[in-house]
């Protein structure tokens, strides 16, 4: 088994993305330009036949544009297949849809790395949060900013570009969801945002892609106290099985009954519900409802629903009685709302804005030919009372 120190997980996940190219070139070594081109013509089948929010797209059904079909049909070589499958998800506008390889200039992955999240509010696009400790916060970009242009583009534009160049004519792309992967930018290059904050005058920033940044040396959970609460602030962990141990040694700074506060601001990369039912198992003393499943494949093959209940069960000789707080945010994205809802689910405050909503529980799906791994959201998820996962909203 593989262990990790504490490294953080964006050093993972770039070295992950590297492994994913590295065998994604092993495997297309000794695929043909048909196996390439037939396996961008299944993508769209795949899609229609796994992911499981079609209801969200026009119709209630995926198809490839006329642009994207033709770029299918002329497929021949691993990076043009990478290329094709990250631009046909986009037609999801989804940001938990990804492919599991990339190439260096593929646009950044949000919310993992991106710093701005970015809604439109009647004709203006406006800043709602900036990421702690990123480089937009660092110039000063704040929430009521507004986003005026991208590249040497207007805001509009530069959205209307976006979705024209894949084929999207009739001006249905989700407008929000391409300003916040265009201000995220390129993984190979500087951002060029034009922002403007209320009565001031716009100002042009050039800002690194979080590519660029390496933090390498940041702790898996921080531990603090804040008045007589117990503080445990994780660190984009979650998908780290020693975050478990960290978590326990963490806990173990408790006094009896003391209030805990875990803070899910930072963890916008996910993770897995191990760690989720490591942390969880601590305040619990039975076993205990924490999500609910749903597979919508299942039901399409067989005309048959399925759907099951998730639990949580006790730790041997850990377990906390006090009451716990939980502090979320934009950059709380999924398997950190799964451990919102969860945390919820067992009388703990929520509190904060709403999270990422980062839509369901995603599995890598390969492509036959060349290996390529797509990684679509293939469950729904919700809350134990039935409200959806996505739209989960802080209790305070």
């Amino acid at each position: 088994m593989l262990t990790f120190g504490n490294g953080c997980i964006v050093t993972f996940m770039k070295w992950l993305l590297t492994v994913f190219a590295l065998l994604s070139a092993t495997a297309s070594f000794a695929t043909q330009p048909d196996g390439f081109r037939e396996d961008a013509e299944l993508l769209e089948r795949l899609v229609k036949y796994q992911y499981a929010y079609l209801d969200r797209l026009p119709n209630g059904n995926f198809e490839l544009t006329e642009t994207l079909r033709a770029e299918a049909a002329s497929v021949q070589t691993s990076r043009e297949l990478i290329r094709f499958a990250e631009r046909a998800l986009m037609l999801l506008a989804d940001h938990h849809a990804i492919t599991g390889a990339s190439l260096s200039d593929s646009w950044a992955v949000f919310p993992s790395y991106g710093d701005l999240w970015i809604e439109k509010r009647g004709d203006d696009y406006l800043i709602e949060q900036v990421r702690k400790n990123s480089p937009a916060s660092q110039e000063g970009i704040k929430p009521g900013d507004r986003l005026i242009a991208i590249g040497e583009l207007p805001v509009q534009d530069a959205i209307d570009t976006f979705w024209r160049d894949l084929g999207v004519i009739d001006e249905s792309g989700d407008e929000a969801f391409a300003a916040r992967v265009l201000a995220a930018g390129r993984r190979d290059r500087p951002r060029t945002l034009t922002l403007q904050s209320p009565q001031d005058n716009p100002r042009v920033l050039q800002l690194p892609n979080l590519y660029s940044i390496d933090d390498a040396e940041r702790p898996s959970i921080s531990v603090s106290n804040e008045n007589d609460s117990l503080v445990i602030r994780f660190h984009d962990s979650l998908g780290r099985n020693d975050t478990i141990a960290a978590f326990d040694q963490a806990m173990g700074q408790a006094i009896n009954d003391q209030h805990i506060i875990i803070d899910l601001t930072d963890t916008a990369s996910g993770g897995n519900t191990v760690v989720a039912r490591g942390i969880l198992g601590w305040f619990v003393q039975e076993p205990t409802n924490y999500q609910i499943h749903q597979l919508p494949a299942e039901k399409r093959r067989t005309g048959i629903d399925r759907q099951w209940i998730e639990q949580v069960l006790p730790r041997e000789g850990k377990y906390h009685s006090g009451p716990v707080t939980v502090r979320v945010g934009r950059w709380t994205g999924s398997m950190g709302e799964g451990l919102t809802i969860g945390f919820d689910a067992l009388g703990a405050k929520t509190e904060g804005s709403r999270m990422a909503g980062l839509l369901g529980a995603v599995y890598d799906e390969r492509l036959p030919n060349s290996q390529l791994v797509v990684k679509l959201p293939v469950e729904r998820l919700f809350a134990v009372d039935g409200t959806p996962r996505e739209e989960f909203v802080p209790t305070n």
